[in-house]
């Protein structure tokens, strides 16, 4: 079954930047898929099990943004 989880993410301004995210995003161990909207900066994250807060949070940061306290 998978999970749904929701980020915000700030700093992003562009196309690129939604692309940063999303690749670094992805890159975590069983993220099946991730939307950005970028207006809003929302980030949603699908995956096969619950993600690490920690690990999004270091992925965001390598793509050069941050992830903005719940």
């Amino acid at each position: 079954m998978a999970v749904t989880s929701t980020y915000t993410v700030t700093g992003m301004t562009c196309e690129h930047c939604v692309q940063a995210v999303t690749t670094e995003i992805s890159a975590l161990p069983g993220v099946a898929g991730v939307l950005v909207d970028l207006p809003s900066g929302g980030v949603t994250v699908t995956s096969d099990t619950p993600l690490d807060a920690e690990a999004v949070r270091e992925a965001v940061d390598e793509a050069g943004y941050e992830l903005a306290d719940a």
